[in-house]
Formats: C-alpha cells, sequence, structure tokens
C-alpha cells in the first residue's frame, strides 16, 4: 500500500481542515440548514485563511526566537519595554508581570535572565527610589527592530490597502470572532476564560 503521504502528493485531508463538512458533516456542531451551499463553501475558505495567517505568525515567531535566541516569553517582554520605551514611559517589574500574567518570581527570573544576556538594564525608578525601572539595551531594541519588528510591520501593507470602510468590517469581524471563541463560557477549560 503506497504512503499517501509522500512527497509531492497532495493530501486532501490537510486541504479540507477548515471545511465546515469535512469537520462537521453532520451538522453537530453548527447548524447551517440556512446557509446556501456557495456561502458554507466561502465561509470555509475564510477560516482557512486565517489558519494560514496564524501558520504565517507562528513561523515568523518561531524565526525570531531563534534568531534573537529568546523565548515566546522573552520575545513578548522586550516587545513591550520597546513600546514603553518609544511612549517615553517607565516600565516595571510589576507592570511587565501583569501584562505577561505571570508571577513576582517568574518576572525577577525573566528579568535576570533578559539582564544577563544584555537585553535589558535595571535603573532606580525616576519617580519611586525603592521600585526598578526597565530598559530594552539599544542593540537588543536595534536587532529586534531590524529583523522581526520590519517583518511583523509588514502587516500593515495589507490592511492599509483596504478601505477605511472595509478596515471597520475586517475590525468588526475580528473582534466578534474572538468574542465566539471565547473561553468565557467553556465550562469544559475549568476557568481558563477571561472576563
Amino acid at each position: 500500500m503506497a504512503d499517501s503521504g509522500a512527497l509531492g502528493s497532495r493530501d486532501s485531508i490537510s486541504e479540507n481542515l477548515y471545511e465546515v463538512d469535512s469537520s462537521d458533516p453532520r451538522s453537530e456542531l453548527i447548524d447551517r440548514s440556512g446557509l446556501p451551499p456557495e456561502h458554507v463553501a466561502q465561509i470555509g475558505r475564510l477560516m482557512k485563511a486565517l489558519s494560514a495567517l496564524r501558520q504565517a505568525e507562528q513561523s515568523v515567531s518561531d524565526a525570531s526566537e531563534k534568531y534573537m535566541r529568546l523565548s515566546t516569553q522573552d520575545m513578548r517582554a522586550l516587545h513591550y519595554l520597546i513600546v514603553a520605551k518609544n511612549r517615553n514611559e517607565v516600565a516595571t517589574p510589576g507592570m511587565l508581570a501583569a501584562h505577561l500574567k505571570i508571577s513576582a518570581a517568574s518576572t525577577t527570573k525573566l528579568l535576570n535572565r533578559l539582564e544577563k544576556g544584555g537585553h535589558i538594564v535595571r535603573h532606580v525608578h525616576p519617580v519611586d527610589r525603592r521600585a526598578f525601572a526597565i530598559e530594552v539595551t539599544p542593540e537588543t531594541e536595534a536587532s529586534a527592530m531590524q529583523s522581526v519588528g520590519k517583518q511583523q510591520a509588514r502587516r500593515f501593507h495589507a490592511a492599509a490597502r483596504l478601505t477605511s470602510d472595509e478596515r471597520e468590517v475586517v475590525i468588526r469581524f475580528l473582534d466578534d470572532m474572538t468574542q465566539e471563541i471565547s473561553l468565557t463560557n467553556a465550562d469544559w477549560a475549568g476557568g481558563s476564560g477571561e472576563a
């Protein structure tokens, strides 16, 4: 029996992962009885496009972590610190912990690791002398901006090609979809949802 997963052959399963009729043939999850088949097919193409976007984002994330030699958490911390610097705002360990949704102890470990790697510096807070202010180093900021930042910024071009009205439709759609898949009402997630 030939391996249908061999290189060069089509994988009809992968090609149809986001086709509603393939994922839910008996309409157990989604009642689509009121929709014409072409609308159902179009929604499937939309879901496939969202999946391709997520995969592209993950590829950029993986490549950036490899390039910067940092974890996802580290990269999120640096992004926060770059934005704080660009806004001329003071970032503190507590603010970073809240943003990353991690404990004070985990934040300390993260900051120690980033400081040891030459990615951040800690200063005495300009107002509260008992606290620290955290800054990204110019070298790390430049490296992040010229690699990951430039790649991520290309999203702007796709949004700019839309009309103002089209952008509002996309914003409404993405906000609505985010709300629909939120874990707020997912009892199976054991309270993982956000309010």
